[in-house]
């Protein structure tokens, strides 16, 4: 919420506050850099952050009547299997600096962020995601 202005995406919202807030840019360069950037933090909100959704674990358990060892489990593939993709990305791309494009956060670690977090939270293995692992310490 921003006075009268109240969004409910994250993506829409950093958007926002990059196109109120420009310095430091959270898209910068020039075309191709911010769709490479916003590409990732596409990958991100959109394969590995719905994941996270409080309903859908919830579906689990309730609806499905998975055990909660069971949804974990689910929870846990789908995440590694997520971090595995923006890691393969990321690992080795001229692009990537110390953060996911570049030398300062952008769009794609706001994204980023969150969800490691939440990977740690859930008790996901994070050994195989080491560029990710790396870019969320220096966030």
């Amino acid at each position: 919420v921003d006075g009268a202005v109240s969004i409910g995406q994250s993506l829409a919202a950093i958007e926002y506050l990059d196109e109120t807030h420009p310095e430091p840019p959270l898209l910068p360069g020039g075309a191709a850099d911010r769709a490479r950037i916003r590409s990732l933090a596409l990958d991100i909100a959109c394969e590995i952050h719905p994941i996270n959704n409080l309903r859908v674990l919830k579906y689990l358990t309730g609806e499905l009547g998975a055990s909660e060892e069971q949804k974990l489990a689910w929870y846990r593939h789908w995440v590694e299997v997520g971090l595995a993709a923006v890691e393969a990305r990321l690992a080795g791309n001229a692009l990537t600096g110390r953060f996911c494009h570049g030398e300062h956060p952008t769009l794609a670690d706001c994204c980023l962020v969150p969800q490691v977090f939440n990977a740690r939270r859930f008790g996901c293995r994070l050994d195989h995601v080491p560029t990710v692992v790396r870019i969320d310490t220096e966030c």
